[in-house]
């Protein structure tokens, strides 16, 4: 069955790669990722029309991070929500809870578990409960006015499928960008 694939060797094969590098080029590496990050999420207060599409981007440098190290993508998570306090202040609660939150979840997950299914339902869970206390604890509209702030069965399913699919997604751009990645660096 396509979900139950082991899918995590090829990223160890990346993670033996990256750990031959210095520790100074990692963290060169984390801070390139962290900029990156702060650059495409803040991007939708400096380009309001093409910066809401660039700003989900955000979650591919936090997840590559996370999927070379734990550390490092802690690092750069929370790097960028330093760098964010500064150039985009209003991004602040959408980045930890969301995108920053489902690369960090995606990335991590990739070197604890092998199946594919297991790697999404990592990032599903961590986007819900940042997307669920956005909406439900904080009572920030993320999702604009089509999620009510009160609680409902049918809200919360469909913003469980769309999380579903959406970490489904990023599962496979993370590993089309490793299999490209490793054949740049080899």
């Amino acid at each position: 069955m396509y979900f139950l694939k082991p899918i995590s060797d090829e990223v160890r094969l990346f993670q033996e790669i990256i750990n031959k590098y210095k520790k100074t080029m990692k963290l060169i590496l984390v801070s390139i990722f962290t900029c990156i990050a702060a650059i495409l999420q803040a991007a939708g207060g400096f380009l309001p029309g093409i910066g809401y599409i660039l700003s989900p981007l955000a979650t591919a440098p936090i997840m590559l991070c996370s999927m070379l190290s734990i550390p490092f993508g802690i690092m750069s998570y929370s790097l960028t929500i330093i760098l964010l306090f500064i150039l985009q202040p209003s991004e602040l609660m959408i980045f930890p809870f969301t995108t920053g939150l489902l690369g960090l979840g995606i990335g991590a997950s990739f070197s604890f578990f092998r199946k594919r299914l297991s790697v999404i339902a990592a990032g599903t869970i961590l986007l819900m409960l940042g997307i669920m206390s956005l909406i439900f604890i904080f009572h920030f509209p993320v999702l604009g006015p089509a999620v009510s702030v009160s609680f409902s069965f049918i809200s919360t399913g469909s913003i469980f499928l769309f999380v579903f699919l959406y970490s489904w997604l990023w599962v496979e751009i993370a590993l089309i960008m490793i299999k490209r990645l490793k054949m740049i660096i080899i």
